[in-house]
């Protein structure tokens, strides 16, 4: 109630509780009266440094900038906060993207190729070039080699708009959609290039090393063993189909466009039925689910039910298994994978079909760039064991705002330097986490594969959350059998953020060559131990307690061997590896900030700026010098 003629009192817009009366009207109790909720208040915004030289920088890839990680996965989010960095810094930045947008021609298939402005995002002039000869993502571009090696008129149009917005420096994060020949032409032209490979599509058409996306392939035999690794894709015929989508989109809208399309996929079907003399093609609804739940104990219903040793807390639903819920296969990698491929030397270089010069020109492409500057050392060290010059390379690595959100979390709160679980104390389950896709190359079925070797009484202690991006319905079912599992679908960064308090330890059981993955620095960021795949980038950040006893920060397992990832899982179950508190990985990992990575890379193009600037001028001084006379 309120005291008469009174107002209830607000913090924050919020009512606060009246104090209660101790029996003398209008006297409060101190002692129930002191404590009032306060209301976090918004920050202070934090200035950000401005640049004493402001640039104009080029900024290259496929996926649509304003996307973000929506389109091209963590390679684009962290492109796209890079550029939305320089910008308050006070550089002025252009984007160009490729490979994805195509509109109709007179001939009535995908048009001639030609860079238009897209958007505006985030103070960066975003632009598009239409109707690329090379499609994006790469694995639609896999049987055109011939023009991914070089194409010289959209080239040339890269190179013009590079002019045209006054670009003193290009920086490239993915040149799927392009030719291979724009980086020595960019450098031609006069103007630097940074070149930051996320992936390894400059030497593998792939993009992963990954053979038939189960192997990682060690040898591609002078680019014999490239024939065949993607499904062969009819390159004219999917920028014709995207033209004519994109271009129905552009001049109805989205949802008219689309129901022509579905028209014209029932036009074939419909002529052949009519050709075999169907004329009526009847549709029958189909069921959506099964009669009923599958359960062999239907009947016992649950009074009489107590702990059962035997069964544990397995329930089964036997639900139905389809084609697109079975198991994808892979192979298992040796522990020294990584070494492996490094230690290749000549076979790397051999060339004996066009997968081959292809890769000749991926390496060429990188040792005309003027620095490149992959995001862990390990992907760094692979394109130097492939022919690019060791000295054009350095090692940057990666910062995002959400990192230093989930970080500034860890840190601020109560639990900060508490170790999460100890099993002879625990009174709840220890909680594991994968966050990725369902994609091969991330090995969620790894996953699925190991949670059923893990012994009932280790499995019982554990929860298991999958966030996976992707057709996850399947795995759900396969692991329905186990309550100790939650599959989920995909998340945004708002939930990944708020994630760090429903999971104790993150598991990355990838297949890949991983390079520098997002989530693995999101969960060193979050604090949280890892258990890993000992394949490509994270050698770089994981310390195992057989390496360092008192200062580790993960386990590793060999990539694709599930009864290693169950031990290991296994071993922090039981405790006989100890989790470290989140101060302790703050303290055992190397992490680098966003302001931190931005100011690097700004670092980079001033350097390589300046220099090309004392080069033209010392040309010039030589070329206006009178010559002595003899």
């Amino acid at each position: 109630m309120s005291l008469p003629g009174s107002s209830t009192a607000q913090i924050a817009g919020v009512p606060l509780a009246e104090p209660k009366l101790n029996g003398v009207h209008g006297v409060a109790s101190s002692e129930q009266s002191s404590a009032v909720p306060v209301q976090p208040s918004e920050p202070a915004r934090v200035p950000w440094a401005k640049s004493d030289r402001p640039l104009k920088i080029a900024l290259i890839g496929w996926a649509r900038l304003s996307s973000q990680e929506r389109e091209g996965s963590g390679y684009n989010l962290n492109k796209s906060e890079l550029a939305r960095g320089l910008v308050l810094s006070g550089h002025s930045v252009a984007y160009l993207a490729a490979g994805m947008t195509n509109r109709l021609g007179p001939t009535l298939s995908a048009g001639s190729p030609r860079i238009v402005l897209r958007e505006r995002w985030g103070g960066i002039e975003c632009f598009e070039l239409r109707n690329s000869p090379n499609a994006a993502p790469a694995a639609f571009n896999f049987t055109n080699m011939a023009t991914e090696i070089a194409e010289p008129v959209s080239t040339g149009m890269v190179v013009a708009w590079l002019k045209s917005v006054g670009a003193q420096v290009a920086h490239v994060h993915s040149q799927e959609g392009y030719a291979l020949d724009l980086i020595p032409t960019i450098e031609a032209a006069g103007i630097p290039v940074v070149v930051t490979p996320h992936n390894y599509w400059f030497v593998c058409p792939q993009v992963d090393l990954l053979h038939h996306e189960r192997t990682v392939c060690i040898d591609y035999d002078g680019g014999r063993r490239c024939e065949g690794c993607l499904p062969a894709r009819d390159v004219r015929s999917l920028r014709t189909t995207r033209a004519w989508g994109q271009s129905l989109e552009y001049l109805l809208g989205l949802y008219p466009a689309d129901v022509i399309r579905k028209m014209a996929y029932g036009v074939k079907p419909t002529l052949k039925a009519m050709v075999r003399g169907q004329l009526v093609r009847k549709w029958a609804e189909p069921m959506l689910k099964p009669e009923a739940l599958n359960d062999p104990e239907l009947a016992l219903g649950f009074e009489s039910v107590k702990r059962d040793e035997r069964r544990g807390t397995t329930i089964y639903h036997h639900p139905p298994i389809y084609k697109e819920d079975q198991p994808r296969d892979y192979a298992r990698a040796e522990w020294g994978t990584n070494e492996r491929v490094l230690s290749g030397g000549a076979a790397h270089r051999v060339s004996l079909t066009v997968y081959g010069r292809r890769r000749e020109a991926g390496v060429s492409a990188l040792a005309a760039a003027s620095m490149v500057t992959p995001p862990s050392d390990y992907l760094r060290k692979v394109h130097v064991a492939m022919g690019v010059p060791e000295e054009k390379t350095r090692w940057v690595r990666l910062g995002q705002p959400h990192f230093d959100q989930i970080n500034r979390r860890a840190r601020r709160s109560p639990f900060y330097g508490v170790r999460p679980w100890d099993p002879k104390s625990a009174t709840r389950p220890l909680r594991f986490a994968f966050f990725g896709t369902t994609r091969p190359n991330k090995g969620l079925e790894v996953l699925t594969r190991a949670i059923p070797l893990l012994s009932q009484s280790v499995r019982e202690r554990c929860q298991f959350i999958v966030r996976a991006q992707g057709y996850e319905f399947g795995f759900r079912k396969r692991l329905a059998v186990f309550p100790e599992v939650s599959v989920h679908g995909g998340y945004d960064l708002y939930e990944l953020i708020s994630s760090a308090g429903t999971y104790d330890v993150g598991i990355l059981s990838h297949i890949w060559l991983e390079n520098s993955p997002l989530v693995l620095l999101e969960n060193f960021h979050a604090g949280k131990m890892v258990i890993c795949s000992r394949l490509g980038g994270p050698v770089d950040w994981v310390k195992t307690p057989e390496e360092h006893p008192s200062g580790y920060n993960g386990l590793f397992f060999a990539g694709g061997d599930e009864h290693m990832l169950a031990a290991q899982i296994t071993k922090l179950v039981t405790g006989e590896v100890a989790i470290p508190s989140p101060q302790e990985i703050h303290d055992r990992t190397t992490l680098v900030s966003y302001p931190a990575h931005v100011r690097e890379v700004e670092g980079i193009y001033q350097g390589l700026v300046a220099s090309r600037e004392r080069s033209v001028s010392r040309g010039a001084a030589v070329i206006a010098a009178p010559r002595s006379s003899s």
